[in-house]
This record gives structure tokens, sequence and C-alpha cells, in this order.
């Protein structure tokens, strides 16, 4: 074949597509199964840290084994239902009327984990969010992000911004309350607070609407004896 011919170009070229694309589908393809684990990994971290623990990556799987003995799903009423609480995708959990909790034991203590997510400024929010037993105080947070921005309203996913939470309650005189986030300096009547990130009004206000309606969907599961 004339390699000076258009021919032989369009076919060279066209060769070559197709070979880059069958090794990508394959690396992707190889790597996919890592990608899970280290998802999977990321997601058991972050419910550990809605707990107070942090872990490197490697002592990660064993010591959300030992701390998590039991999760489950629950629908807005607080009844159980079947399925996996660890494979729930938070987006579709509203959707779904299907709500994770898992269940951590803490120096003896039961702390009950729930999940948050909503929209931040540039792309999803979400969250974890842990109680006492009187499923009203909070014992830790944890908050991440996909694309907030760096030093304004990423600054949710540090704890010294989840860190605010703890001993708050959720309802107040028996009343579903929620957690206000408010401008640094502000106040919220009638419920309790934390200060929002200063200059990430969006964000801040993103994470108080969060709060409000994941926790709204747990308030079955909350107000229920066992």
């Amino acid at each position: 074949m004339n390699r000076d011919s258009n021919v032989y170009t369009i076919t060279y070229a066209s060769v070559m597509v197709v070979l880059v694309a069958v090794l990508l589908a394959f690396t992707s393809e190889s790597l996919r199964s890592y990608q899970k684990k280290n998802e999977a990994n990321d997601k058991r971290q972050q419910i550990l840290r809605s707990v107070n623990v942090s872990v490197s990556g490697s002592e990660t799987e064993k010591k959300y084994n030992e701390l998590i003995k039991e999760s489950f799903l629950v629908n807005d009423k607080g009844e159980r239902l079947d399925g996996d609480a660890f494979a729930v995708d938070a987006s579709k959990m509203f959707s779904e009327n299907t709500y994770p909790v898992f269940v951590a034991d803490i120096d003896g203590a039961a702390k009950y984990v729930m999940v948050m997510y909503g929209t931040g400024l540039w792309g999803p929010i979400w969250g974890y969010v842990s109680v006492n037993e009187d499923k009203n105080t909070v014992f830790g947070t944890d908050f991440s992000h996909q694309g907030e921005t760096p030093g304004l309203g990423a600054e949710i996913a540090t704890s010294i911004f989840s860190s605010q939470f703890s001993g708050k309650h959720i309802f107040l005189n028996n009343e579903f309350k929620s957690i206000a986030v408010v401008k640094p300096g502000k106040a919220a009547q009638g419920q309790d607070y934390v200060d929002g990130i200063s200059g990430g009004t969006i964000t801040s206000n993103a994470v108080d609407q969060m709060i409000h309606n994941s926790l709204k969907s747990y308030v079955g599961f909350l107000n229920a004896k066992n």
C-alpha cells in the first residue's frame, strides 16, 4: 500500500483509534475492582470519622468491622426494610424512601449513624451524622463534597467544621428542629446551631438544607423506641 495515499492514512488512523480504545477499555476493566475497593474503603473511613474514629487506609476495613455491629435500612416512618445499607446510593435515598443506618459500638455505647445528601455550589455534598443512644444528641459528624471551592466551601470537609456539631440536639422539647448552619457570629432561634464557613455562604446554606432534609427523613426512626 502506498504510504503517501489518503487510503493508507485513513486506514492507519482507524487502526490506531481502535487499538487505543481497546487498550483503554482493558485498563479500565482491570482497574475497576481496585476502584470499587477504594470507594468502599473511603466510605468506611467517612462512617468511622462520624463516630470520631480516624484510621489509616490499611486499617480501615478491620476497624470498621470491629466497631460497626449492625446496619439496616429504614423508611421515613422508621420501619425496617430489606436490603444492604452499605450498598445504598445516597443520591437515590429520598426518591426511593430508603435510608441507611449503621450502629457502632463505641466504648460499650451504641451510636447510630445516618446518611446525609444534598447539592452544594458546584456539585453533590454528603455526610454522616452519629447520635447517642438517646437518638437526639449528636456524637460526631463527617462531611464531604465533590467540587466545592478550595479554601471556602471545601472547608466543610475539615474537622474544624464538623467538630462543632458534637453535643448539639436534633430535637428540642420533643420537636424536630434539625441543627442550623448560620453565618459566623449569628444565631438561630429555637434550635441548636453551628457557625458556617466564612466566605462560603452558598455551601453553608446547602449544608444547612442537607442536614434538615436528611434528618427529617429519619424522624420516624429517631422516634422509635428500639
